[in-house]
């Protein structure tokens, strides 16, 4: 059983994403989407993400906007260091500071700001230790800053009691050629 749901993979710019109109964001948000709504059937109640930009947030947009159809699923953000966003520019604070506003539940691993890049690995182990499970967007063929999250999520998986679900290329692939039937279908 699922409860606890880990969801992470690659940061905005490590996909060429730079804004809400990149046509692969749509496709992620589906995939993504596709996933939480699947774990929702078997009795999902939490998506834990650590705040970082790109797939985490893009999950949590999801899951504020599932919460109106599934009240009882929550939103934890738990960040690696204290104020993580402060050297962020403007405009990307206010939008990761809104989303976690909205959070159910908001923590930090360590109760400290930045102190090195350690902090990092440890907020995985904890992440990982901490749910039931993980979604990630990886692909192994683009290695990225996922890289080390996978590596460490298939060695518990690996364990047997804790399953590793992935959204790759492939599947990102497969949801493009989806759209693109449904508009020619729509079309013709």
């Amino acid at each position: 059983m699922l409860k606890r749901l880990f969801v992470s993979g690659y940061k905005a710019h490590e996909l060429g994403i730079f804004n809400e109109k990149n046509p692969g964001l749509a496709i992620i948000k589906k995939a993504l989407k596709r996933e939480i709504l699947r774990f929702l059937e078997d009795e999902l109640e939490w998506v834990i993400i650590s705040g970082q930009l790109g797939v985490e947030m893009w999950a949590a947009e999801i899951v504020l906007e599932l919460k109106k159809e599934y009240p009882h699923l929550k939103l934890a953000v738990i960040t690696p260091f204290l104020n993580q966003e402060e050297k962020w520019k403007e405009e990307t604070q206010d939008y990761y500071r809104n989303i976690v506003m909205q959070a159910d539940y908001l923590n930090s691993v360590y109760q400290t700001p930045y102190q090195g890049v350690w902090q990092l690995g440890e907020k995985d182990k904890f992440l990982l230790s901490h749910s039931d499970g993980i979604l990630l967007v990886y692909d192994e063929e683009n290695e990225g800053s996922p890289k080390f999250l996978s590596k460490l999520a298939a060695k518990r998986a690996d364990l047997g009691d804790y399953p590793l679900f992935r959204i790759n290329a492939y599947d990102l692939q497969a949801i493009a050629e989806e759209q693109q039937q449904e508009l020619y279908n729509d079309y013709f």
